[in-house]
């Protein structure tokens, strides 16, 4: 049998660019080369963060990346959007100390994707064996890997990983050629109320999309100042720094849309997006004026009309938020998978987690019912 090692790196900048993005594809934004180096050279993780890079890499016979992960060690539980602090809090209630933990994920990005970066499929459980192997051989309490894409449940449920269950909101495109289309599925009062809601939002105001070269220091200013305060009032401080955005528009500008609202030229609210191969991702949005329903014109309509635009098949606008069902946003399955080394504290997790899928199963049942598309006969 030939031997398989596994080797760590103190950032994602430490590995070729392309033979990263030949395990990450093209499809997924968050994964890239790019963002994630974008996240190093910006200071958003490393230093005293909490965010600790160690992506781990198995090598092909050829010399290049056969397969990676983009893992952290974590000295705190912010910015993952899947919730452990009760598990953190048990753990460490019985003596035992939950952080440092590994984190495999695209921080501060709920956003579905691969976690194994795989140019060579084969190579999955030897890369899962890795992330075990650093976490026993450091003697850590766990590790973690947040929104994992559906075809790679299976992989982490093989090698004995603990599955987590949550819900997103996502807007599906159903070969709709103008907004007006994607009304026509809703019933009737449900269109009146979108209508109504979009004029409401918008008047007085200009809608600007800004990509690629037309993105400049100064929309990273003004788009600075509003995540800055949507950071604050959610989190306490912002997880990005204001270099992360220069260098995400350097780097990665033909796959980000900003989108900001004005008044008499003067910028208001802006949201933030990125661009996948299928999939518009919503990311950050902030406001400098209260302007009822404005927030929901940016996020999610302008949203489904640039997925409709470009043909894309998904809108996903973020991690929670019920507000969205109303405005066709459907309740969609998301996954993490969790490796705990300890029986005792396994166990423990283990039943959490059966108790909790069947609630966040019937939620989604729930909710599914209550969408506004027409019922069916």
């Amino acid at each position: 049998m030939t031997e398989v090692v596994a080797r760590i790196a103190s950032g994602v900048a430490d590995f070729d660019r392309d033979d990263w993005n030949a395990c990450a594809g093209n499809d997924n934004p968050f994964i890239s080369w790019d963002f994630l180096v974008a996240l190093e050279q910006s200071g958003s993780v490393g230093g005293t963060s909490g965010w600790q890079p160690l992506p781990i890499v198995i090598d092909g016979p050829d010399g290049r990346i056969a397969a990676a992960a983009p893992a952290y060690g974590k000295s705190h539980s912010q910015g993952e959007y899947v919730f452990d602090h009760g598990w953190a809090d048990a753990w460490e209630r019985a003596g035992g100390r939950y952080y440092p933990k590994i984190q495999v994920a695209a921080p501060f990005s709920p956003v579905p994707g691969p976690r194994l970066l795989l140019r060579d499929p084969a190579q999955a459980p030897a890369l899962i064996a890795g992330l075990e192997m650093l976490v026993e051989r450091n003697s850590l309490s766990s590790a973690h890997a947040t929104f994992i894409a559906p075809d790679q449940v299976a992989l982490f449920e093989a090698a004995g990983w603990l599955i987590r269950e949550d819900s997103q909101f996502h807007w599906t495109n159903r070969g709709y050629t103008r907004f007006e289309d994607f009304l026509t599925d809703l019933s009737s009062e449900k269109r009146k109320n979108i209508r109504k809601e979009r004029r409401r939002a918008v008047e007085g105001l200009e809608i600007v999309h800004l990509t690629g070269g037309d993105l400049t220091e100064a929309h990273w200013d003004i788009f600075w100042d509003f995540y800055q305060d949507t950071g604050a009032r959610k989190w306490g401080q912002p997880y990005l720094t204001r270099a992360f955005f220069s260098i995400l528009g350097e780097t990665m500008g033909s796959r980000v849309l900003l989108m900001l609202a004005l008044r008499g030229g003067r910028p208001i609210a802006g949201a933030l997006n990125l661009i996948g191969a299928d999939t518009l991702y919503g990311r950050y949005w902030g406001c400098n004026e209260d302007v009822p329903n404005l927030h929901f014109e940016l996020c999610y309509y302008q949203a489904i009309d640039i997925a409709i635009a470009r043909g894309l098949r998904k809108v996903e606008a973020g991690a929670q938020g019920g507000h969205k069902l109303t405005r066709g946003y459907a309740p969609e399955p998301t996954w993490s998978a969790h490796f705990i080394p300890d029986a005792g504290f396994r166990r423990a997790v283990a039943g959490f987690l059966t108790a909790e899928r069947a609630g966040v199963q019937r939620d989604r049942l729930w909710l599914a019912e209550r969408t506004p598309f027409k019922k069916k006969d």
